[in-house]
């Protein structure tokens, strides 16, 4: 089934949640429909046109919205003096809450590709009587394992690239933490350090991630580049601020480890069998600790699952718009 037509909001503004900052929100679809609530990925990306397309205009309240620093939201993750110490996984929960309740949404779905699908669960696992359901493609848990595998581990499927991703750090840094190392070069207060730094990482997502071609495009662009490169080398350095970091026994992570807490949530997980994240099992172990969860695995599909992943999507929510 494929996506549904473009569609415009009928409304949207910009949320004060505190902190000096300010969240772009919009509504879209049917004012008095099922409330759905997009969650994009990254951590750094932004809430874009075609991610309403996954909801049938006449059922669902599309909600999308750019997190911190992200997208339209203010101020910019671009802008070196944005303070970043208040950019974590508790303040965009605490600013979904903010949302939820300025729109007068009692409960709803959430939807989230890839790190929106692990800001989703970690939602739903924290605020289980808002989340009526979870459609997530791209998944991942946040867990130090799973960036492991993205900074190291991948070197030797990627080594020409991987080797000129650890050449951009100093010399002394290559050995650690790859995300927190990018994070202090692009803290930095020299512009051309800066850019450079965000150059290189974004260079190495584009060679591990083969995405679409608009994905990779926007890259191009030297402020997403920056707010997009120190945001998520903020995230990855830090274990995504998920409590006691995104580690833990076995590689299993905080959300892994609480997915008993999504007992009752009906969830839809659309995952690409090529998605690298797989080498890990998190997808599978996800859906094995969380019975009330479905698993679609799409035959060539990566990160991006393509046509084939958004049929599953858009079957997904049909199914969950039928449940009132």
């Amino acid at each position: 089934m494929p996506r549904y037509p473009e569609i415009e909001p009928y409304d949207h503004g910009m949320l004060d949640v505190g902190d000096g900052n300010r969240v772009y929100w919009e509504t879209s679809g049917n004012p008095h429909g099922k409330p759905a609530l997009v969650l994009h990925g990254g951590p750094g990306s932004s809430a874009g046109p075609n991610l309403r397309r996954y909801f049938d205009p006449a059922a669902y309240r599309i909600v999308l919205l750019d997190q911190r620093g992200a997208g339209r939201s203010l101020p910019p993750a671009s802008d070196p003096a944005t303070d970043m110490s208040v950019n974590t996984t508790a303040h965009l929960m605490a600013d979904l809450e903010r949302l939820r309740a300025h729109l007068g949404i009692e409960r709803w779905l959430v939807w989230g590709v890839s790190w929106g699908s692990a800001l989703g669960l970690r939602y739903a696992q924290t605020h289980p009587g808002v989340v009526s359901e979870l459609v997530l493609t791209g998944v991942t848990t946040g867990s130090d394992a799973e960036v492991a595998l993205l900074t190291r581990g991948l070197g030797s499927v990627f080594p020409e690239a991987h080797a000129r991703f650890l050449a951009g750090l100093p010399a002394g840094e290559r050995d650690g933490d790859p995300a927190a190392a990018y994070n202090r070069l692009l803290e930095s207060p020299d512009p051309e350090v800066r850019e450079r730094a965000a150059l290189a990482w974004t260079d190495w997502e584009t060679a591990m991630i083969p995405a679409p071609p608009g994905s990779v495009e926007r890259f191009r662009d030297p402020v997403f580049r920056l707010g997009f490169a120190r945001t998520v080398t903020h995230y990855w350095g830090n274990g995504h601020f998920l409590g006691e970091g995104g580690g833990g026994d076995d590689d299993q992570g905080v959300v892994l480890r609480d997915a008993h807490l999504l007992k009752g949530i009906p969830g839809a997980l659309v995952q690409g069998s090529l998605d690298f994240g797989n080498l890990l099992g998190i997808v599978w172990r996800l859906h094995h600790a969380w019975p009330d969860s479905e698993l679609v695995i799409v035959g060539e599909g990566g990160h991006d699952t393509g046509a084939a992943g958004d049929d599953a999507l858009v079957a997904a929510t049909d199914r969950y718009a039928r449940r009132g």
